[in-house]
């Protein structure tokens, strides 16, 4: 289900083209997380990066930065999307955005359908111990063609999740399928036609 859509389904409207922003991967988030914490020692004195722990000071005190709006993440020509407990929470925003999107391969999934995202097509790819960013940044700031075709596909990609009608239809079609598979209603032959039944 498409559940918590104010958290995980905010699409945001960024006024700044990517050339005009700054040749920094930028991010602020909780990093309570070993592979989250690993990054940022790793990356947190970076020239090419602004990384903050924005979770308990106690966790990471040389690390933590004060949490800063959406609207000032849009600055930056490359952000940060870590996966945490699960999903990131900041990735389809950041896919919105004029931004490029910088992160490893997805491990987790949900209405977003994030295993259908594919690396260097939708987002800018890492791996998963992070050695490669700085050649990443360095490759996608001497190419900006490259990285406009990346941001463009991630908004053709997230354009399938904007309208609340088919959104909110999907999601009754989703009950529909889990009522009738529990023995819980019927379905008309249209509806098991629709849902493959």
């Amino acid at each position: 289900m498409q559940l918590d859509k104010n958290r995980h389904f905010s699409f945001i409207h960024d006024p700044i083209a990517f050339e005009d922003k700054k040749d920094i991967l930028f991010f602020r988030g909780a990093c309570p997380q070993k592979h989250r914490s690993d990054f940022l020692q790793k990356y947190f004195a970076h020239p090419l990066c602004d990384l903050g722990h924005t979770g308990g000071s106690s966790e990471h005190p040389a690390y933590t930065k004060p949490k800063i709006s959406k609207a000032n993440h849009l600055g930056y020509k490359f952000l940060l999307s870590l996966e945490g407990n699960d999903v990131a929470s900041n990735l389809k925003w950041v896919l919105a955005s004029n931004s490029l999107c910088v992160m490893p391969t997805p491990k987790y999934e949900s209405w977003f359908m994030e295993e259908k995202l594919l690396p260097n097509v939708h987002y800018a790819h890492i791996s998963d111990d992070y050695e490669n960013v700085e050649a990443v940044l360095e490759f996608f700031i001497k190419h900006p063609k490259d990285a406009k075709d990346i941001v463009h596909n991630a908004h053709e990609y997230c354009a399938r999740f904007r309208n609340p009608r088919i959104e909110a239809a999907c999601n009754l079609l989703v009950l529909r399928k889990y009522f009738y598979l529990s023995a819980q209603g019927e379905l008309t032959s249209a509806e098991k036609s629709l849902l493959g039944l």
